[in-house]
C-alpha cells in the first residue's frame, strides 16, 4: 500500500520517516518529496508498505501524531493520476 504522510518538519529525513513506520512492519521504500529548484523538503512524502495490514495499523497509530513540533497527517494515498481537476471551457465573447 502506497501512503501519503503530510505535515512534516522541513528537517525530517527519509531515514527517520522509515524508523517511524518500521515498527509496524516492513518497509520497502520512503521518498520525501523535495522542492527541485531549492532543494529543500516539501512537507510530505511517500512511504510504500507490502503488507495491507500491517500499513493500516501504521495510518491508524501515526496519523496526527505530534513529530518534531508537527501533527502529521497519515493516509492512504491517491492513485497517480485520478485528480480531479477543473474542466477549462473557451470563453464565448
Amino acid at each position: 500500500m502506497n501512503i501519503y504522510v503530510g505535515n512534516l518538519s522541513y528537517n525530517m529525513e527519509e531515514d527517520g520517516l522509515k524508523a517511524m513506520f518500521d515498527g509496524f512492519g516492513e518497509v520497502e521504500s520512503v521518498k520525501i518529496i523535495m522542492d527541485r529548484f531549492s532543494g529543500k523538503s516539501k512537507g510530505f512524502g511517500f512511504i510504500e508498505m507490502p503488507d495491507n495490514s500491517e500499513a493500516d495499523q501504521a495510518i491508524k497509530a501515526l496519523n496526527g501524531k505530534l513529530i518534531e513540533g508537527k501533527n502529521i497527517k497519515v493516509n492512504q494515498a491517491n492513485p497517480g493520476g485520478k485528480r480531479s481537476r477543473k474542466s477549462f471551457r473557451k470563453r464565448r465573447y
